[in-house]
């Protein structure tokens, strides 16, 4: 991990933490270039669609919870949206893959029946029309240059690579970039060139997002989805709009914190399971303790029976989440879920998130995803096009059987605190539906235990699914051994691993200090930048 904090000389323009070293250096380019933290954030979102491939696209989505110093925090859904029709199964072009992690096995469904319409682009230039200050040629700069240089591959980019082989290789465009002279995988050492995608972010940030909802970009993707067993349409591409929604706002321990509204579902349930740990003490807990840790474990398993409780695993088009949403925060329910706490003793998903605060107090967390990619790239651009009508996760009720015309659902869950005493925090994970468990963890570890920002972010952590609990290394000596004796099914994972998240925050305090930490589960990367 790579971390920040304000110790050097000279006035702090503001602070960034993401995924990749060059993410960052793009957010600390545009910050020593006069920009505020929502300048930087696009700035190294661009540079993180070259730098981390895998995680993120201009043909995937996400959403940006935006903290202005003089106005209203907002949060910008321009998350992927299903078709307006459905294509018969037969016809589409979609099948499974596994992706191999060492420790397990997924199974990924991809091809171009498997994409939603993308929402990055239009997002992007949303964002900027409301709350950027630099022109966005000069935002996309970095990242123009970075994809012609190319960026080496490093450790933890070569694993990725290697745990979707299947989809990287999958068509000739993806393979040419992904592999070398001998068809092998890069490896860690070798460049990753992307000049299609360098004149991709070239014409996007000259002529703006039509090119891509209806210009010569869109009429490509039509063709391609009508040609080779997509689903999307013109009119999917032109209707495309970003919303804006209030964020989810909850009180816990002496902080606000905001978080990402329905109809995603990852910020609910992490406010539910602030709402269950607030009648708790804590902080009278040692982080690393067998109390500790069955309380940790209690709350993750009685979210879970909540979540399927409010029928959010059912919830299906943004009237029925945001019911669900509702049914979840009922005060019968928190009432008995609440009393099931008390007296109880106290396969990665392609997504990344970049956190930036700056020297005025703007804070933007934002997360990104691709899903894995469907194995398909719009010709001729470079833009990896995603595959989220194939994610599991989002497809509860079952592949093709989505609402038409619909936002998905996402477990992405950009969030900020702000205490009473000043302290600011933007953080937010990847990792799918470990992105709940790795969030709440951090912000208890930061609000409960009073820890710095690198040691919460490197914390180890559990994750709970029904009855299965994962442990990351270094949680609790015998700790796999305990929760069996409480009826859980436990896992004990060695070291950090990539599957338990990678938070990635930013923090200002009350006296203006900033700090950051990247997550060294996802080779994360943060800086503070001095003027």
């Amino acid at each position: 991990m790579t971390s920040g904090k304000a110790t050097a000389a000279g006035r702090p323009l503001g602070a960034v933490a993401c995924g990749h070293p060059a993410t960052a250096a793009a957010a600390e380019e545009v910050l020593s270039d006069g920009g505020n933290a929502f300048d930087a954030v696009l700035a190294a979102f661009f540079a993180s669609c070259v730098a981390e491939p895998v995680l993120c696209s201009l043909g995937g989505g996400g959403f940006l919870l935006a903290q202005p110093d003089d106005a209203d925090p907002v949060l910008y859904d321009f998350f992927v949206q299903t078709p307006r029709q459905r294509t018969p199964p037969e016809a589409l072009d979609f099948y499974p893959i596994h992706a191999d992690f060492g420790t397990a096995t997924q199974e990924f469904h991809i091809g171009l029946g498997a994409m939603a319409t993308p929402g990055a682009v239009r997002g992007i230039f949303a964002i900027h029309r409301d709350l950027a200050s630099l022109p966005l040629p000069r935002l996309a700069a970095p990242a123009v240059r970075l994809a012609r240089e190319g960026v080496t591959v490093r450790p933890i980019d070569a694993y990725l690579f290697s745990v979707v082989a299947p989809i990287l290789t999958a068509e000739a465009c993806s393979r040419s970039l992904f592999t070398g002279p001998s068809g092998a995988l890069l490896g860690a050492g070798d460049t990753l060139r992307q000049e299609a995608l360098a004149d991709s972010l070239d014409a996007l940030a000259g002529e703006g997002d039509a090119l891509f909802y209806e210009g010569e970009m869109a009429q490509q993707l039509v063709a391609l989805c009508r040609d080779g067993g997509g689903q999307l349409t013109a009119a999917d591409l032109a209707g495309y709009r970003v919303m804006k929604r209030r964020p989810f706002s909850c009180r816990y321990r002496d902080a606000e914190v905001l978080t990402n509204p329905p109809p995603s579902c990852g910020g609910i349930l992490i406010g539910f399971a602030l709402h269950l740990l607030g009648q708790e003490d804590l902080g009278r807990l040692r982080p690393i303790s067998e109390e500790h840790l069955l309380l940790m474990a209690r709350i993750m398993e009685l979210t879970n029976k909540a979540r399927v409780e409010a029928h959010l695993e059912e919830a299906s088009g943004e009237a029925e989440e945001t019911a669900a949403a509702a049914r979840l925060f009922d005060p019968a329910l928190l009432r008995r879920y609440t009393d099931e706490v008390a007296g109880h003793a106290g396969f990665t998903r392609g997504t990344t998130h970049i956190s930036v605060v700056d020297a005025a107090g703007n804070l933007a967390a934002m997360s990104l995803s691709n899903g894995e990619g469907c194995g398909r790239q719009l010709p001729g651009s470079g833009i990896t096009l995603n595959n989220m009508l194939g994610e599991e996760d989002l497809n509860r009720g079952g592949f093709h059987r989505w609402p038409t015309d619909s936002r998905l659902s996402s477990m992405m869950a950009p969030t900020l605190a702000r205490t009473t005493k000043g302290s600011l925090f933007a953080i937010g994970s990847g990792g799918s539906n470990r992105i709940r468990s790795a969030v709440l963890q951090v912000l208890t570890n930061l609000l409960d235990h009073g820890m710095e920002l690198q040691a919460a972010t490197e914390a180890p952590r559990l994750h709970l699914e029904g009855r299965l609990a994962n442990l990351e290394g270094g949680l609790l000596d015998g700790g796999s051994e305990l929760l069996a004796r409480h009826g859980y099914e436990a896992i004990d994972w060695p070291k950090h691993n990539l599957f338990f998240g990678g938070v990635h925050g930013v923090a200002r305090n009350g006296e203006g200090t900033l700090s950051a930490a990247g997550d060294p589960r996802r080779g994360g990367a943060a800086r503070v930048v001095y003027g």
